[in-house]
Protein backbone atom coordinates (compact mmCIF):
# COMPACT_ATOMS: atom_id res chain seq x y z
CA UNK A 1 0.00 0.00 0.00
CA UNK A 2 0.54 3.61 -0.36
CA UNK A 3 1.17 6.39 2.44
CA UNK A 4 -1.97 7.35 1.61
CA UNK A 5 -3.77 3.99 1.15
CA UNK A 6 -2.52 2.89 3.93
CA UNK A 7 -3.94 5.98 5.71
CA UNK A 8 -7.14 5.17 4.34
CA UNK A 9 -7.24 1.34 5.34
CA UNK A 10 -9.83 0.82 7.88
CA UNK A 11 -8.23 0.63 11.64
CA UNK A 12 -7.44 -2.24 12.76
CA UNK A 13 -9.18 -2.03 15.98
CA UNK A 14 -12.69 -1.35 14.66
CA UNK A 15 -12.23 -4.23 12.33
CA UNK A 16 -11.55 -6.36 15.11
CA UNK A 17 -15.03 -5.32 16.88
CA UNK A 18 -16.72 -5.49 13.81
CA UNK A 19 -15.50 -8.93 13.17
CA UNK A 20 -16.73 -9.98 16.86
CA UNK A 21 -20.07 -8.82 15.59
CA UNK A 22 -20.25 -11.00 12.27
CA UNK A 23 -18.77 -13.95 14.77
CA UNK A 24 -21.49 -13.30 17.07
CA UNK A 25 -24.38 -12.52 13.79
CA UNK A 26 -23.16 -15.61 11.97
CA UNK A 27 -23.67 -17.63 15.03
CA UNK A 28 -27.01 -16.75 15.49
CA UNK A 29 -27.65 -17.34 12.11
CA UNK A 30 -26.28 -21.19 12.13
CA UNK A 31 -29.18 -21.20 15.03
CA UNK A 32 -32.01 -19.57 13.45
CA UNK A 33 -31.40 -21.66 10.19
CA UNK A 34 -30.82 -25.21 11.99
CA UNK A 35 -34.79 -26.07 11.68
CA UNK A 36 -34.47 -26.81 7.88
CA UNK A 37 -32.00 -29.79 9.13
CA UNK A 38 -34.72 -31.29 11.39
CA UNK A 39 -35.50 -33.85 8.42
CA UNK A 40 -31.85 -35.58 8.38
CA UNK A 41 -31.60 -38.72 10.02
CA UNK A 42 -28.62 -40.03 12.20
CA UNK A 43 -26.89 -43.15 13.56
CA UNK A 44 -27.32 -43.31 17.22
CA UNK A 45 -24.50 -42.41 19.36
CA UNK A 46 -21.85 -45.28 20.40
CA UNK A 47 -19.47 -43.47 22.33
CA UNK A 48 -16.97 -41.20 22.84
CA UNK A 49 -15.08 -42.00 19.89
CA UNK A 50 -18.14 -41.70 17.88
CA UNK A 51 -18.89 -38.58 15.79
CA UNK A 52 -22.88 -38.36 15.92
CA UNK A 53 -23.55 -35.29 13.43
CA UNK A 54 -22.46 -37.34 10.00
CA UNK A 55 -24.92 -38.97 7.29
CA UNK A 56 -24.77 -42.49 7.53
CA UNK A 57 -24.81 -43.28 3.87
CA UNK A 58 -22.44 -40.84 2.67
CA UNK A 59 -21.66 -40.22 -0.90
CA UNK A 60 -18.93 -39.03 -3.48
CA UNK A 61 -20.53 -35.39 -3.78
CA UNK A 62 -21.01 -35.38 -0.14
CA UNK A 63 -17.59 -36.10 0.74
CA UNK A 64 -16.08 -33.97 -2.20
CA UNK A 65 -17.87 -30.99 -0.80
CA UNK A 66 -15.87 -31.17 2.67
CA UNK A 67 -12.64 -32.11 1.39
CA UNK A 68 -12.77 -29.62 -1.94
CA UNK A 69 -14.09 -26.81 0.31
CA UNK A 70 -11.66 -27.39 2.97
CA UNK A 71 -8.28 -27.80 1.02
CA UNK A 72 -9.12 -24.12 -1.54
CA UNK A 73 -9.87 -22.89 2.28
CA UNK A 74 -7.14 -23.99 3.43
CA UNK A 75 -4.47 -23.53 0.56
CA UNK A 76 -5.74 -19.82 0.29
CA UNK A 77 -5.11 -18.66 3.72
CA UNK A 78 -2.10 -20.49 3.92
CA UNK A 79 -0.75 -18.84 0.57
CA UNK A 80 -1.96 -15.60 1.97
CA UNK A 81 -0.07 -16.09 5.41
CA UNK A 82 3.22 -17.20 3.01
CA UNK A 83 2.41 -13.66 0.98
CA UNK A 84 2.80 -11.87 4.20
CA UNK A 85 5.88 -13.06 5.78
CA UNK A 86 7.52 -12.85 1.97
CA UNK A 87 7.06 -9.07 1.95
CA UNK A 88 8.11 -5.95 4.24
CA UNK A 89 5.14 -5.72 6.30
CA UNK A 90 5.61 -3.59 9.89
CA UNK A 91 2.94 -3.86 12.57
CA UNK A 92 0.72 -1.58 12.14
CA UNK A 93 -2.59 -0.08 13.96
CA UNK A 94 -4.59 0.12 10.41
CA UNK A 95 -5.39 -3.27 7.90
CA UNK A 96 -2.84 -4.09 5.40
CA UNK A 97 -4.05 -5.10 1.92
CA UNK A 98 -3.11 -8.69 2.64
CA UNK A 99 -5.29 -8.56 6.33
CA UNK A 100 -8.52 -7.42 3.94
CA UNK A 101 -7.84 -9.87 1.49
CA UNK A 102 -7.52 -12.67 4.64
CA UNK A 103 -10.89 -11.35 6.45
CA UNK A 104 -12.47 -11.42 3.18
CA UNK A 105 -11.34 -14.92 2.27
CA UNK A 106 -12.18 -16.17 5.36
CA UNK A 107 -15.83 -14.57 5.69
CA UNK A 108 -16.17 -15.92 2.04
CA UNK A 109 -15.81 -19.83 3.78
CA UNK A 110 -17.63 -19.19 6.69
CA UNK A 111 -21.04 -18.35 4.77
CA UNK A 112 -20.27 -21.11 1.86
CA UNK A 113 -19.81 -23.82 4.59
CA UNK A 114 -23.23 -22.79 5.99
CA UNK A 115 -24.60 -23.64 2.77
CA UNK A 116 -22.78 -26.67 1.71
CA UNK A 117 -24.08 -28.22 5.34
CA UNK A 118 -27.83 -27.55 4.28
CA UNK A 119 -27.07 -28.74 0.44
CA UNK A 120 -24.49 -31.88 1.26
CA UNK A 121 -24.26 -31.95 5.44
CA UNK A 122 -21.16 -33.27 5.87
CA UNK A 123 -17.85 -32.42 6.96
CA UNK A 124 -14.83 -34.08 7.22
CA UNK A 125 -16.06 -36.23 10.40
CA UNK A 126 -17.34 -38.07 7.58
CA UNK A 127 -13.75 -39.63 7.26
CA UNK A 128 -11.30 -38.40 10.26
CA UNK A 129 -11.08 -39.38 13.85
CA UNK A 130 -13.21 -36.82 16.38
CA UNK A 131 -9.84 -36.68 18.80
CA UNK A 132 -8.10 -35.39 15.20
CA UNK A 133 -10.47 -32.21 15.52
CA UNK A 134 -9.82 -31.98 19.37
CA UNK A 135 -5.81 -32.47 19.23
CA UNK A 136 -5.13 -29.89 16.50
CA UNK A 137 -6.89 -27.22 19.51
CA UNK A 138 -5.42 -28.68 22.02
CA UNK A 139 -1.58 -27.99 20.81
CA UNK A 140 -2.29 -24.49 19.34
CA UNK A 141 -3.46 -23.51 22.78
CA UNK A 142 -0.01 -25.54 23.99
CA UNK A 143 1.58 -23.86 21.27
CA UNK A 144 0.67 -20.29 22.89
CA UNK A 145 1.56 -21.38 26.29
CA UNK A 146 5.13 -21.85 24.35
CA UNK A 147 5.39 -18.80 23.00
CA UNK A 148 4.27 -16.40 25.82
CA UNK A 149 7.06 -18.18 28.26
CA UNK A 150 9.49 -15.36 27.90
CA UNK A 151 6.81 -13.07 28.64
CA UNK A 152 4.46 -14.41 31.82
CA UNK A 153 6.55 -17.75 32.33
CA UNK A 154 4.87 -21.17 33.03
CA UNK A 155 4.75 -21.64 36.51
CA UNK A 156 3.40 -18.53 38.50
CA UNK A 157 5.59 -16.42 36.75
CA UNK A 158 8.09 -18.41 36.53
CA UNK A 159 10.05 -19.14 33.01
CA UNK A 160 9.89 -22.76 31.44
CA UNK A 161 13.63 -23.72 30.60
CA UNK A 162 13.23 -23.46 26.75
CA UNK A 163 15.47 -22.23 24.77
CA UNK A 164 15.05 -18.60 23.28
CA UNK A 165 15.44 -19.83 19.70
CA UNK A 166 13.00 -22.54 19.89
CA UNK A 167 10.36 -20.12 21.11
CA UNK A 168 11.56 -17.68 17.95
CA UNK A 169 10.55 -20.47 15.60
CA UNK A 170 7.45 -21.44 16.92
CA UNK A 171 6.47 -17.53 16.46
CA UNK A 172 7.84 -17.72 12.86
CA UNK A 173 5.53 -20.88 11.82
CA UNK A 174 2.65 -20.69 14.11
CA UNK A 175 0.87 -19.00 11.57
CA UNK A 176 0.60 -21.68 9.63
CA UNK A 177 -0.26 -24.39 12.33
CA UNK A 178 -3.01 -22.04 14.03
CA UNK A 179 -4.68 -21.91 10.33
CA UNK A 180 -4.52 -25.60 9.88
CA UNK A 181 -5.85 -26.53 13.12
CA UNK A 182 -8.58 -23.57 13.43
CA UNK A 183 -10.00 -24.65 9.40
CA UNK A 184 -9.34 -28.33 9.78
CA UNK A 185 -11.97 -28.24 13.04
CA UNK A 186 -14.28 -25.78 11.25
CA UNK A 187 -14.30 -27.97 8.70
CA UNK A 188 -14.51 -31.18 10.75
CA UNK A 189 -18.25 -30.11 11.76
CA UNK A 190 -21.57 -29.82 9.73
CA UNK A 191 -22.64 -26.24 10.96
CA UNK A 192 -25.72 -27.50 13.49
CA UNK A 193 -26.74 -25.68 16.38
CA UNK A 194 -26.46 -27.88 19.34
CA UNK A 195 -24.75 -25.44 22.33
CA UNK A 196 -21.42 -26.94 21.83
CA UNK A 197 -21.57 -26.90 18.40
CA UNK A 198 -22.81 -23.01 18.30
CA UNK A 199 -20.23 -22.11 21.18
CA UNK A 200 -17.07 -24.17 19.05
CA UNK A 201 -17.87 -22.03 15.83
CA UNK A 202 -18.36 -18.91 17.41
CA UNK A 203 -14.68 -19.89 18.80
CA UNK A 204 -13.49 -20.81 15.14
CA UNK A 205 -14.88 -17.78 14.05
CA UNK A 206 -12.64 -15.67 16.23
CA UNK A 207 -9.86 -17.97 15.62
CA UNK A 208 -10.22 -17.11 11.97
CA UNK A 209 -10.46 -13.53 12.57
CA UNK A 210 -7.18 -13.39 14.72
CA UNK A 211 -5.40 -15.26 11.96
CA UNK A 212 -6.70 -12.89 9.44
CA UNK A 213 -5.30 -9.76 11.47
CA UNK A 214 -1.64 -10.60 11.48
CA UNK A 215 1.37 -7.95 11.38
CA UNK A 216 -1.35 -5.50 12.82
CA UNK A 217 -1.06 -4.64 16.53
CA UNK A 218 -4.07 -5.78 17.60
CA UNK A 219 -3.04 -9.33 16.55
CA UNK A 220 -1.15 -9.00 19.54
CA UNK A 221 -2.80 -7.01 22.02
CA UNK A 222 -2.32 -9.55 24.90
CA UNK A 223 -5.90 -8.83 26.47
CA UNK A 224 -7.64 -10.35 23.40
CA UNK A 225 -5.38 -12.84 22.67
CA UNK A 226 -5.87 -13.54 26.54
CA UNK A 227 -9.61 -13.91 26.04
CA UNK A 228 -9.23 -16.28 23.01
CA UNK A 229 -7.44 -18.79 25.28
CA UNK A 230 -9.54 -18.39 27.93
CA UNK A 231 -12.95 -19.22 25.63
CA UNK A 232 -11.98 -22.42 26.22
CA UNK A 233 -12.93 -23.22 29.27
CA UNK A 234 -16.45 -21.72 28.39
CA UNK A 235 -16.15 -23.62 25.41
CA UNK A 236 -15.71 -27.13 27.28
CA UNK A 237 -17.39 -26.79 30.08
CA UNK A 238 -20.46 -25.93 28.01
CA UNK A 239 -19.92 -28.90 25.69
CA UNK A 240 -19.08 -31.49 28.83
CA UNK A 241 -22.41 -30.36 30.42
CA UNK A 242 -24.70 -30.45 27.29
CA UNK A 243 -23.26 -34.46 26.93
CA UNK A 244 -24.67 -35.17 30.31
CA UNK A 245 -21.45 -37.15 31.08
CA UNK A 246 -20.82 -35.67 34.78
CA UNK A 247 -17.18 -34.71 33.95
CA UNK A 248 -17.89 -30.95 33.34
CA UNK A 249 -16.08 -29.83 36.35
CA UNK A 250 -12.58 -30.85 35.08
CA UNK A 251 -12.77 -28.66 32.16
CA UNK A 252 -13.62 -26.07 34.66
CA UNK A 253 -11.20 -26.06 37.19
CA UNK A 254 -8.73 -28.23 34.46
CA UNK A 255 -8.45 -24.64 31.82
CA UNK A 256 -9.26 -22.41 34.90
CA UNK A 257 -6.28 -23.74 36.84
CA UNK A 258 -4.26 -23.03 33.80
CA UNK A 259 -5.34 -19.52 34.15
CA UNK A 260 -4.35 -19.64 37.90
CA UNK A 261 -1.12 -20.75 37.16
CA UNK A 262 -0.03 -19.37 34.37
CA UNK A 263 -2.56 -16.89 31.82
CA UNK A 264 -3.42 -13.88 35.01
CA UNK A 265 0.51 -13.93 34.74
CA UNK A 266 0.71 -11.95 31.62
CA UNK A 267 -2.19 -9.50 32.27
CA UNK A 268 -0.61 -6.88 34.57
CA UNK A 269 -3.00 -7.62 37.64
CA UNK A 270 -1.82 -6.64 41.50
CA UNK A 271 -0.16 -9.02 43.91
CA UNK A 272 -3.64 -8.81 46.00
CA UNK A 273 -5.87 -9.87 42.97
CA UNK A 274 -3.99 -12.68 42.15
CA UNK A 275 -4.33 -13.86 45.44
CA UNK A 276 -7.97 -13.44 45.31
CA UNK A 277 -8.49 -15.17 42.31
CA UNK A 278 -6.76 -18.15 43.38
CA UNK A 279 -8.37 -18.28 46.38
CA UNK A 280 -11.52 -17.91 44.51
CA UNK A 281 -10.71 -20.92 42.68
CA UNK A 282 -10.03 -23.15 45.48
CA UNK A 283 -13.01 -22.19 47.51
CA UNK A 284 -15.15 -23.05 44.38
CA UNK A 285 -12.76 -26.57 43.89
CA UNK A 286 -13.64 -27.16 47.36
CA UNK A 287 -17.39 -26.49 47.24
CA UNK A 288 -17.85 -29.08 44.15
CA UNK A 289 -15.49 -31.61 45.11
CA UNK A 290 -17.03 -31.75 48.79
CA UNK A 291 -20.46 -32.88 47.18
CA UNK A 292 -18.50 -34.76 43.76
CA UNK A 293 -15.83 -36.68 46.30
CA UNK A 294 -12.62 -36.46 47.24
CA UNK A 295 -11.70 -39.03 45.39
CA UNK A 296 -11.85 -37.38 42.15
CA UNK A 297 -9.15 -34.50 42.90
CA UNK A 298 -7.36 -35.81 40.22
CA UNK A 299 -9.78 -34.12 37.77
CA UNK A 300 -8.70 -30.53 38.80
CA UNK A 301 -4.92 -31.49 37.48
CA UNK A 302 -5.74 -33.67 34.81
CA UNK A 303 -5.87 -31.16 31.52
CA UNK A 304 -3.09 -28.73 33.25
CA UNK A 305 -0.84 -31.73 33.60
CA UNK A 306 -1.44 -32.84 29.15
CA UNK A 307 -1.06 -29.23 28.75
CA UNK A 308 2.50 -28.82 30.56
CA UNK A 309 4.00 -32.17 29.35
CA UNK A 310 2.59 -30.83 26.12
CA UNK A 311 4.51 -27.99 26.26
CA UNK A 312 7.75 -30.19 26.61
CA UNK A 313 6.77 -32.30 24.42
CA UNK A 314 6.41 -29.39 21.98
CA UNK A 315 9.23 -27.35 22.10
CA UNK A 316 11.54 -31.25 21.85
CA UNK A 317 9.62 -31.64 18.24
CA UNK A 318 10.23 -27.90 17.14
CA UNK A 319 14.17 -28.37 18.32
CA UNK A 320 14.07 -31.60 16.20
CA UNK A 321 12.92 -30.17 13.26
CA UNK A 322 15.61 -27.12 13.47
CA UNK A 323 18.21 -29.44 13.87
CA UNK A 324 16.98 -31.69 10.68
CA UNK A 325 16.01 -28.72 8.33
CA UNK A 326 18.32 -25.97 9.69
CA UNK A 327 17.55 -23.75 7.30
CA UNK A 328 13.86 -22.98 8.84
CA UNK A 329 16.13 -21.39 11.56
CA UNK A 330 15.88 -17.76 11.57
CA UNK A 331 14.19 -14.25 13.33
CA UNK A 332 10.40 -14.55 14.07
CA UNK A 333 8.34 -12.87 11.10
CA UNK A 334 5.58 -12.53 13.42
CA UNK A 335 5.72 -12.03 17.24
CA UNK A 336 2.73 -12.90 19.46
Amino acid sequence: MTSESKTMAPGATSTLWAGILFSLAFTAIIWWLDPRLAGIELLPDTGASWYYWKLPDPTTITRLSAWASYLVHQLGLWGLIYYAQTRPHKYSDRLHRVNIYALGWNALFIAWHELQTHIWYDGLAQDVSIWSSQVSVVILLIWVLLMENPRRGVFFGAKAPISRRIVDFARKYHGYFFAWATVYTFWYHPAVSTPGHLIGFLYMFLLLLQGSLFFTRIHVNRVWTFALEFIVLVHGTIVAIYQANGIWPMFLFGFAGIFIVTQMHGLGLSRKVKIALAALYGLGALWVYSGRGYTKLYELISIPLIDYLGLFVLAGLLWLVMAVFPRLNGKPSQSQ
